[in-house]
């Protein structure tokens, strides 16, 4: 099964024994849309709803870092996720949280998971069928490690400023990135020094499709991103860095990981570096 999966294939292999349709809906900035009411209404038939906003680490005060293989694990059994299951995620959200679900399952072992091109909404304006209500769930055995090579903590981050041996792509809006925008969260302003900037929403077409490998790599190389060096995203949260590292992948490489706790991390402590202006220009002070 390839990583990004068209309505059209999807529509074909509905009803297929092996195949488990998953809503990854998360509406990270917006609390006031329920992501599990807008299920409820309305979802590609047979699909089960993630609730990607509680899978999280619960201990943690930073907003939805990675929960433990245990976790993970148990919900995915709640779910009738099992061993031997092919997985496509979609989603609602303007933010392609289906990305983040993504990285997720791909990082606790999952390789058979893809993404549906242009989530639900292409789905819907395709006069596609959409069902109501819930799904009734069986529980299946799932076999879960974690990839821990996938991610980055703040330790690595920091050492990385100093040696510059990863590539950081910060997925956010370029004002957030440069300073000239706040933080919605009310956090220091800014990004890692020596990021590059890539904002998400250059890796897709107005439909909310991934546009063609050919112009993704464009908009890598536009930021002036190293393809020599191994790749790390960041973002706000988690989860728009995930839309950019889904992209890479597309192109192909390995070389990938992702900075769990992103800027809700870095831009709320006191002694980290926070760079201001375009990548090529910045000024570092520590807020």
């Amino acid at each position: 099964m390839d990583l990004l999966v068209s309505t059209e294939w999807l529509a074909n292999e509905l009803g297929a024994n092996d195949l488990r349709v998953v809503d990854a809906t998360y509406f990270a900035l917006d609390p006031a849309r329920d992501a599990q009411a807008d299920y409820e209404a309305g979802h590609i038939p047979g699909a089960v709803y993630l609730d990607l906003a509680n899978l999280k680490d619960e201990a943690s005060s930073l907003p939805g870092m990675l929960p433990s293989a245990e976790k993970f694990a148990s919900r995915m059994q709640s779910l009738g996720l099992g061993d031997g299951s092919r997985i496509v995620l979609y989603d609602n959200s303007p933010h392609r949280t289906a990305a983040r679900a993504w990285f997720m399952f791909r990082m606790f072992g999952v390789n058979q998971v893809a993404i549906l091109d242009g989530g639900l909404q292409k789905w819907a304006a395709e006069g596609r069928p959409l069902e109501s209500g819930k799904v009734a769930l069986r529980h299946r055995h799932f076999t879960v490690w974690r990839d821990s090579a996938a991610v980055r903590d703040l330790a690595q981050m920091k050492a990385n400023v100093a040696s510059g041996a990863e590539e950081v792509v910060d997925a956010r809006s370029a004002k957030r990135f440069t300073g000239e925008e706040g933080d919605p969260r009310g956090l220091a302003s800014g990004h890692i020094p020596g990021s590059k900037n890539l904002p998400f929403d250059r890796l897709l077409n107005a439909d909310g499709t991934f546009r063609t490998k050919d112009e993704i790599r464009a908009a890598f190389d536009a930021a002036g991103v190293d393809p020599a060096k191994p790749l790390v995203t960041t973002c706000g949260s988690g989860v728009t860095a995930a839309v950019v590292l889904f992209g890479a992948a597309l192109l192909g490489r390995e070389d990938v990981s992702l900075y769990d706790g992103s800027w809700s991390e870095w831009g709320l402590l006191p002694d980290t570096e926070k760079a201001i202006g375009p990548a090529c220009e910045t000024t570092t002070a520590n807020a």
